[in-house]
């Protein structure tokens, strides 16, 4: 029997229509906003029913712009949001093609009266545009944006789709081929959507006004347009073989970043190779073909099934009540090293509360300090930060060589180096200097906390929070609950976690949590392949088809080779042989031996140096691995894995796991994590003699 995740009703978006004179004799605009009726945390979605009433609105203006009742249309948002795309939350009951081609027609079907209206369109962006809410701006003859307005993307072949309401065939006609290879491509894979000013800059809008009076001011400049005092021009068109040039060079680096492990992004280039004589009728109806072909993907469902995980998320599993939490009103960092102070930076920002950072010399104190300082100055040198806002930061965090000055801390945080007895130590020398009510967390990656707290008068108020790096861009925390954590302590450091606005899931005290042990793990059995004769260069391109943001080697080249030993070590102490021990690794770490060259383009992965195969020896021998066979490996050893995690109770279930591959692991949404991916493959069923997730969950539905 095939099981599936309900579909949530559609949130329907409101097509609201009403006149607006505007200034100048230019006559009447008909102004139609979306909305769902919900506030801005719940963005307006486009689903079937709301794009059939958009359609049967834009009719009517049509209508009416053929009767001379209006000389323009304007589209605009609720406030803070244009539209965040389609709603593809019912997109797993899709059960055809021919139902999954409907959804790109329907939108096209729409979005097309806006480029045959019989008048001037525009758009005026006043708030977050993402996917077929940037399409639907894309397809009026003009926009503006809103100094204020969100991110604007792209994102769809981050999710496993094309941007198939007009965005593939519209956007390199706007921006030109080599800028829209970058929208569609480049910058979805970074997670870097576009700022106002940037969508102005590229030809992605046309004009940005200040949001004090943002509708306003949008209706005078549509005015002015319409007047004919303002004039908007276009990029002249490439021709066919420049056009085609820089579509081969964009899959050359797709086939270096991806390496055919997602189909979206050559999807989405075979819609750009179409070429600058393609009419926008032919356009439109590729993009049809490819999202019907995509939204019924493996990939695509496991992406949808990801971006639901990460969302329900941002609730967590097992969290006290945040009545529980205590006031956290100043905060204490134990270290000055760099992640020390990158967490007294977050601490600052986010909490807005004093921050003091201790260490053993005025060296190391000073060089914490001078990280926050210089990072401060750079954000605020960048435009990203407010010169107040940085003065207050930097006023904000002290530096001490004194623990004692850690008396009136509400919660200590240790970020000292990951040796257990150490971090033992600084715990009791804190407590002994604190109040009662104060929390004690650890940042350790992968020791027991459990075992840091054994030994205190308190263990009760002992907690994990482990964050990632570089801890501002990481969105993952694991909170770590000890045996003796109380629930007022646990509430405490979920309540912290999501002030820092990140995710927070909760795990069990156990070796290397949930991201590093199953990283590390990855991490082992690439070197033990390699211990066994796989050559290095084998091994590293094996993990390709996860889709992973880089190989083996370039992680260990990220975590430091070091830091990966130690990591490896402790867990192969705890858990047994499955963690690898390897000679060549402790060589490499011994002698500082480099792992990667560097990369050939920035943003490009790096590549593991071949001259450490010398660390390892020859390679060869009845031991070695062909790719497949390194990859089986590994998928082995991590459902092997998950299914210890899982009968062990890490975490409350698997989809938590995938939640923190994706945060804290850079996993790709369109993986779903790991689990989809393992079940996918048949891994899972082999290794566990059962899938991870029901059938339907992250895939299309086999059927039995």
């Amino acid at each position: 029997m095939t099981t599936t995740t309900p579909a949530r009703a559609e949130r329907v978006a409101r097509s609201l229509v009403r006149d607006v004179t505007m200034p100048g004799g230019a006559g009447t605009m008909a102004l139609l906003t979306l909305d769902n009726g919900l506030d801005h945390t719940k963005p307006t979605t486009l689903g079937p029913e709301g794009l059939a009433g958009l359609r049967t609105a834009l009719e009517g203006l049509r209508a009416r712009a053929a009767a001379g009742e209006i000389q323009a249309i304007g589209v605009t948002g609720k406030p803070y949001v244009l539209a965040a795309g389609a709603d593809l939350t019912q997109a797993g009951d899709l059960a055809t093609r021919d139902e999954a081609r409907e959804l790109g027609r329907a939108g096209h079907a729409a979005y097309s009266l806006l480029h045959d209206a019989g008048v001037p369109t525009f758009a005026f962006v006043n708030g977050v545009a993402l996917g077929g809410g940037l399409e639907l701006a894309l397809a009026c003859d003009y926009r503006t944006v809103s100094t204020s307005a969100g991110a604007l993307a792209l994102p769809e072949t981050a999710l496993g789709l094309v941007p198939g309401w007009g965005g593939a065939h519209l956007v390199p006609r706007l921006v030109g081929i080599e800028r829209a290879c970058e929208v569609i491509l480049t910058r979805p894979a970074q997670n870097r959507p576009y700022k106002p000013a940037e969508a102005v800059d590229i030809g992605l809008a046309d004009a940005l006004l200040d949001s004090a009076d943002f509708l306003a001011r949008s209706v005078a400049w549509a005015a002015s347009v319409v007047r004919g005092e303002t004039v908007v021009t276009r990029p002249e068109p490439v021709d066919a073989d420049e056009w085609e040039a820089v579509v081969a060079r964009a899959r050359a680096q797709v086939d270096i970043v991806v390496a055919g492990a997602r189909p979206a992004p050559y999807r989405a280039l075979d819609l750009l190779a179409l070429g600058p004589g393609t009419t926008r009728e032919e356009g439109f109806a590729a993009e049809d073909e490819a999202l019907a072909d995509l939204l019924m993907t493996d990939e695509l469902r496991a992406s949808i099934y990801a971006f639901s995980s990460v969302n329900a998320a941002k609730k967590p599993q097992g969290a006290p009540p945040k009545e529980l939490a205590r006031p956290v009103t100043r905060v204490g960092v134990v270290g000055a090293g760099l992640m020390a102070a990158q967490l007294a930076l977050l601490l600052a920002q986010r909490l807005g509360v004093p921050v003091i950072m201790r260490d053993l010399d005025d060296e190391r104190v000073a060089k914490g300090l001078a990280h926050v300082r210089g990072t401060v100055e750079k954000l605020v040198a960048t435009g990203r930060m407010s010169s107040d806002a940085g003065a207050r930061i930097v006023a904000s965090v002290h530096g001490t060589t004194v623990l004692e000055d850690m008396a009136t801390c509400d919660l200590v945080i240790e970020a000292v180096t990951e040796v257990l007895a150490l971090k033992k130590r600084v715990l009791a020398e804190v407590e002994g200097i604190v109040g009662p009510e104060t929390v004690l967390a650890t940042n350790t990656s992968a020791l027991s906390v459990s075992e840091m707290a054994a030994d205190l008068a308190h263990p009760e108020r002992v907690v994990g929070l482990h964050f990632f790096n570089p801890v501002a861009q990481m969105p993952l925390v694991e909170v770590v609950r000890a045996d003796a954590t109380d629930e007022a302590t646990l509430a405490t450091a979920f309540d912290v976690a999501r002030r820092l606005r990140k995710t927070a899931v909760g795990v069990a005290d156990r070796p290397g949590f949930v991201v590093n042990r199953l990283l590390v793990l990855l991490l082992g059995e690439i070197v033990r392949a390699v211990e066994e004769g796989t050559p290095v260069e084998v091994a590293d391109r094996a993990l390709r088809p996860l889709g992973l943001p880089m190989g083996p080697f370039a992680l260990f080249d990220l975590v430091g080779p070091a830091v990966g030993l130690h990591v490896l070590t402790s867990l192969r102490e705890d858990l047994g042989e499955r963690f690898a021990r390897s000679p060549g690794l402790e060589r490499i770490v011994a002698e500082g031996t480099k792992v990667v060259l560097p990369p050939i383009a920035k943003g490009l992965p790096a590549r593991v140096d071949p001259a450490i195969q010398e660390v390892f020896g020859e390679p060869g021998g009845p031991g070695a691995l062909d790719e497949a066979g390194v990859l089986d490996r590994v998928l082995t050893a991590l459902a092997t894995e998950i299914g210890h995690m899982l009968d062990e109770g890490v975490v409350a279930d698997v989809t938590q796991i995938d939640v923190c591959m994706i945060l804290g692991a850079g996993w790709h949404f369109a993986t779903g994590g790991i689990a989809p991916y393992l079940d996918r493959t048949g891994t899972s069923e082999r290794v566990l003699g059962r899938r991870l997730l029901p059938d339907g969950v992250a895939n299309v539905p086999r059927g039995s």
